[in-house]
């Protein structure tokens, strides 16, 4: 009987750390729990599973850590949450055509894996913060179709610059300020659909 007991204390307690241990799990759930989802689109979404690997719009690398989050279009409303920052292996952060809002958080310059970031047709407000600056690894970054408002960070053309950045649409917000003669590279990847 008192081998039971000790083996039962044993699974609770390896399953406890297993689910305590699990941050990328716990983040995405953090997002979720404030997210509005009216077509259940993250109903597999379950916090007591170990890692977040089987869940829906989901996608692991073979580590079991999150790579990607494919939510385009999926009639969600609420805002990012700074907990997607620890997500340090996501490479694609794909929300477009959704009614999120809010500012985007400091902490999404924390992912530093990220190649692509696809926030277009939203109602994001505020400034971009100048922590994706950091991002040195994205390739595309789309926050076309949004309220974003204020100047774009220097930081970002420096990512363009330096190669990384390939495509920045950053049209259809509230945008001021100018594009200096210096970045008139960047002018070519600066899409207004108006222009057209």
């Amino acid at each position: 009987m008192a081998s039971q007991i000790l083996i039962c204390l044993l699974l609770v307690t390896v399953v406890g750390v297993a689910v305590d241990c699990n941050s990328e799990g716990d983040a995405l759930n953090a997002w979720k729990s404030q997210l509005v989802d009216p077509n259940n689109v993250l109903q597999s979404w379950d916090p007591t599973l170990v890692n977040p690997c089987t869940w829906f719009h989901v996608t692991c690398n073979s580590e079991n850590s999150v790579t990607r989050l494919d939510l385009g279009n999926a009639n969600l409303s609420g805002y990012l949450v700074p907990q997607l920052g620890q997500l340090a292996n996501l490479q694609y952060l794909e929300v477009f055509g959704n009614n999120l809002s809010g500012t985007i958080p400091t902490a999404i310059g924390n992912l530093t894996s990220l190649v692509s970031l696809n926030l277009q047709h939203n109602q994001f407000t505020g400034v971009i913060p100048t922590s994706l600056g950091n991002l040195i690894s994205l390739s595309y970054l789309n926050l076309n179709g949004n309220k974003f408002s204020g100047i774009i960070p220097s930081d970002l053309f420096l990512l363009v610059q330096r190669g990384n950045l390939r495509v920045m649409n950053v049209s259809d917000n509230m945008f001021a300020g100018t594009v200096h003669r210096g970045n008139l590279t960047v002018t070519t990847i600066i899409q207004d659909p108006k222009a057209s």
